[in-house]
């Protein structure tokens, strides 16, 4: 394709739908935690594609097993049976909770087919009118209408009223308020274990527990949205194993395929076997394409030391981060777990995000006051450093 002037941002801005706010940059490739773009100019890259290429760019394996499974098949739907998905849901398996996987193509579908999974499971159980499902406020599960609704932030809504019917709000880490919005119309709890979008929030400790008791005494299904705190983002594969707390029902996708398209619901037997023929399907999910990127992003998770890295570069980030809130005003908190970390300021975070960039560093925000840190999982000590340095020079330009 080609023929048309200008350059790519210009072509771009008059072809694509204006649904994001683009900044100047036109990337081109990556290696490791280091993107280029169309002029030569090297960035440390912070975000990860929004904590999607949990190996960096570029990786060996990973290109090798997409480009030889590219080759031998790439797709031939779910009404057959193929090797690389198989493989990939009984690494999820015997990996997690698990004990039957349903796969699709991102976080939103995963979220989507949970929430259908939930409210099937209740009316096949219960009957009718018991459809309600109890979110958190700032919460963050998708754009597709239904995790929209779901969502507890007002201003995805904009737009998109009339909302699905039966979504409901408690505040995040407060058990006493879940217990006051739980009623006998619901038939679940969907909540992220460590917040993403709302700022990147650890629930105190218990909470996780206090959800998975109050399931269990109202017979209500749990899901636990680990988008983006799963595949090792936090130091562990899945967020919630830090609280030893099982859930019936997990979403994943973002890390899972290293940065091409994949979600998957993970649940229970008892939950797994819900959705039967004809009642939830994907044309394109667990295609042999996605899950070979996903086998070797699970190995080399669950193998080859890549979250012992995560988890040790977690604390020399947390520390650092911890002195340049004692050395810059501005700085209110630093949290987070593993590389998942948000740095909550008392002004706007944009303008700090450009001064990072004009510096080489590629960051994000979680809310208008958070600057957010998705790193790869394979970044160094001295990338570390070296991406500290330049938050704290950003920060001081305020």
């Amino acid at each position: 394709m080609g023929g048309m002037a200008g350059s790519w941002i210009e072509r771009a801005d008059r072809v694509l739908m204006p649904t994001y706010g683009r900044r100047p940059v036109t990337f081109v490739r990556g290696a490791g935690c280091r993107l280029w773009d169309d002029a030569g100019k090297r960035y440390l890259d912070l975000a990860a594609g929004i904590g999607c290429c949990c190996l960096g760019h570029g990786d060996a394996r990973l290109a090798a097993a997409i480009g030889e499974q590219a080759a031998r098949l790439i797709q031939v739907s779910n009404l057959y049976y193929s090797e690389p998905m198989v493989a990939v849901a009984e690494g999820l398996c015997t990996h997690s909770f698990g004990e039957r996987v349903f796969f699709c193509n991102s976080g939103a579908e995963a979220n989507e087919g949970a929430i259908k999974l939930a409210r099937k499971r209740s009316r096949d159980q219960f009957g009718p009118g018991r459809f309600r499902v109890l979110g958190f406020r700032q919460s963050f599960h998708g754009r597709t209408l239904a995790t929209l609704s779901a969502t507890g932030q007002a201003k995805v809504w904009k737009g998109f009223e009339p909302l699905v019917e039966g979504f409901d709000f408690a505040d995040y880490g407060d058990l006493a308020s879940v217990e006051q919005a739980l009623t006998d119309a619901h038939c679940a709890i969907l909540v992220e274990p460590i917040q993403g979008e709302g700022g990147i929030v650890v629930p105190p400790a218990g909470f996780l527990a206090g959800l998975r008791r109050l399931c269990d005494e109202r017979d209500l299904t749990l899901i636990f949205d680990c988008v983006q705190c799963g595949m090792g983002r936090t130091g562990k594969l899945f967020a919630h194993q830090h609280e030893g707390v099982r859930p019936d029902v997990m979403t994943v996708a973002k890390g899972l395929g290293g940065g091409v398209p994949i979600g998957a619901i993970v649940a229970t037997e008892a939950a797994g076997t819900v959705l039967t023929p004809g009642s939830h399907a994907s044309t394109f999910g667990g295609n042999p394409l996605v899950c070979a990127a996903a086998r070797v992003v699970l190995d080399a998770l669950t193998e080859g030391g890549v979250i012992a890295n995560a988890a040790a570069r977690s604390t020399q980030f947390f520390a650092g981060l911890a002195a340049i809130q004692g050395r810059v005003a501005g700085v209110e908190a630093v949290r987070g777990r593993g590389l998942m970390i948000g740095v909550a300021l008392d002004a706007p975070v944009a303008p700090i995000l450009d001064r990072l960039r004009a510096a080489g560093v590629i960051a994000l925000a979680a809310g208008e006051r958070v600057l957010r840190l998705l790193p790869p999982l394979v970044i160094s000590a001295a990338e570390v450093e070296e991406g500290l340095a330049a938050i704290e020079q950003a920060l001081r330009q305020r």
